[in-house]
């Protein structure tokens, strides 16, 4: 994408954009369902760090990165995100790939209502009445479902809290996107090496078997992780937290299409209470945020 004059324009259209993708990409990791769970998102660090390698040297940015690396709370923080980013897929691909689509789907839509109430309890974003109740709404929602299900919805609860703090962190952290992504997978590339080495080792490798299309499936797992991340950090440092939040109920949309739709999921009475009262938070968000946005406007 090219850089925008308007900064609140350039953010949404890289936020949404990533978003959008992020909604679309199930169906591709559902073609390499039958590689062991790990191994997916270990592929995923490896082939995105190299693709970033490649990007910075064409770029010519490795004094950014050693610039991140000599900054300590930088370096620091760019840790933290790597852990986050890294359960928020190993998550994600293990929900994906053993028919979990509509639980995840519920993770991204409880998220936007953290990022909320992360934006207003750590950044200090002013939160209105309404608006609070929206979060007690999507609260209510996660409690039915623990209650119905005598336990907590572990997968939704993980993808929501993990990518909450992600993008947190990664509004504040002072980095471009590029280096910061490629920092977070090089944090996680000692221990993805070994990890695969070993699977390797012990004969349950899946890159370098008689499937060239898994292979060429596994290198792409690559710019299709990059791409969105990318876009995501470029716009989330543009626009405030909340609206991030609002523009993330695109990705968990298409997401519950493609369970339902697509991948016959069922769709019970307890997800549709569940999911109702998260929508009701959503839809009190949306139209308390309009109005609060409209008003101004109309005394000017």
């Amino acid at each position: 994408m090219q850089e925008k004059t308007n900064p609140l324009a350039s953010g949404i259209l890289y936020t949404a954009g990533a978003f959008l993708l992020w909604g679309v990409v199930p169906p591709y990791w559902k073609l390499i369902d039958h590689v062991p769970a790990l191994q997916i998102p270990a592929h995923r660090i490896l082939w995105t760090c190299v693709l970033l390698a490649a990007l910075i040297t064409l770029r010519r940015g490795w004094g950014q990165v050693g610039d991140a690396l000599a900054n300590r709370k930088t370096a620091l923080l760019l840790v933290l995100t790597a852990v986050l980013v890294s359960i928020n897929w190993t998550v994600f691909i293990w929900a994906v790939v053993k028919g979990h689509l509509v639980e995840s789907s519920m993770g991204y839509f409880i998220n936007p209502l953290i990022s909320v109430a992360l934006g207003v309890l750590l950044l200090r974003e002013r939160l209105t009445l309404w608006q609070g109740v929206s979060v007690a709404f999507a609260l209510g929602g996660v409690a039915f479902m623990a209650i119905q299900l005598g336990a907590l919805p572990w997968i939704s609860l993980a993808l929501a809290f993990s990518f909450g703090f992600y993008g947190l962190f990664r509004k504040i952290v002072a980095v471009d996107s590029v280096t910061g992504t490629f920092l977070e997978t090089l944090y996680l590339l000692p221990l993805t090496l070994l990890f695969l080495g070993r699977e390797a080792a012990l004969g349950r490798g899946a890159f370098g078997g008689p499937g060239p299309l898994t292979n060429v499936l596994l290198i792409l797992a690559g710019p299709v992780t990059a791409l969105p991340l990318v876009w995501f950090a470029n716009g989330a440092r543009r626009i405030p937290l909340s609206m991030v939040g609002f523009l993330q109920y695109l990705t968990p949309t298409i997401h519950l299409a493609l369970g339902v739709l697509l991948y016959r999921e069922s769709f019970t009475r307890t997800h549709l209470v569940s999911f109702g009262l998260i929508w009701a938070g959503i839809l009190i968000y949306t139209v308390s945020t309009t109005v609060q946005r409209i008003r101004p406007r109309q005394a000017a």
